[in-house]
């Protein structure tokens, strides 16, 4: 190898993760943050089982989309601002599991209220699977919260897991087949997942439990709505 190959030939320690590849990391993870998880699916179950919005307007679709993001994606991501603004947190990456507590309080207060609100919607008949969505969001946020009190939960694959759940919800109450989106699904929170471990964000164990979580509490939702 030339001396010219070799400055520019890129030493990492052994095991140790490239530069290049953290960077592809924290891309994933600002693209596919929990926070958008609510309002992104939404406008995904639109898409995949648009049956249940037949009757409404696009202006209304569009009401409740907003609906949706303001509660549950603005409101979220203002709080921790201010949270960041009066040093309630030390970095909007919320690197200890202790500072994650108040965020996912004041996140619980927003999807309760989002959830109650499209469940008990009067006039236009909400779809299950956005009911169960938004409630299984809720019911998420409570268990993230309390198992954060034990060990530092993956928020970004409990997400994934919800996506994952909630296309299976699909598979069980649709007659078009959901295979295909379970399988993108299932691609792009391996992804994500590796990505969070080679930042070093969690541990295996925590990346894990975040999926199941997170399939789990859609399931649940969606036993419960049925």
């Amino acid at each position: 190898m030339s001396e010219v190959q070799q400055l520019n030939t890129k030493v990492t320690p052994q095991g140790e993760p490239s530069g290049g590849m953290r960077l592809m990391a924290n891309i994933v993870s600002v693209i596919f943050h929990p926070v958008f998880f609510p309002l992104v699916m939404a406008l995904v179950l639109s898409k995949l089982a648009p049956a249940g919005y037949v009757g409404l307007s696009q202006k209304q679709l569009v009401m409740w989309f907003m609906s949706i993001g303001l509660t549950a994606v603005f409101f979220p991501l203002f709080s921790i601002f201010l949270m960041k603004q009066l040093d309630f947190i030390s970095s909007y990456k919320m690197p200890t599991a202790r500072e994650r507590t108040i965020p996912l309080m004041a996140t619980m207060i927003f999807y309760f209220w989002v959830s109650h609100v499209f469940n008990s919607m009067a006039g236009y008949p909400v779809p299950l699977t956005l009911k169960v969505l938004l409630l299984g969001n809720f019911w998420g946020i409570i268990v993230l919260f309390i198992i954060n009190i034990f060990t530092k939960i993956s928020m970004h694959t409990s997400a994934c897991g919800g996506m994952i759940g909630i296309i299976l919800v699909l598979m069980i109450t649709g007659p078009v087949n959901m295979l295909l989106p379970l399988v993108v699904a299932i691609l792009l929170a391996g992804i994500v997942g590796t990505s969070r471990l080679i930042l070093g964000a969690h541990q295996k164990g925590d990346v894990w439990l975040g999926y199941i979580i997170g399939i789990l509490v859609q399931l649940g939702a969606y036993v419960y709505m049925k």
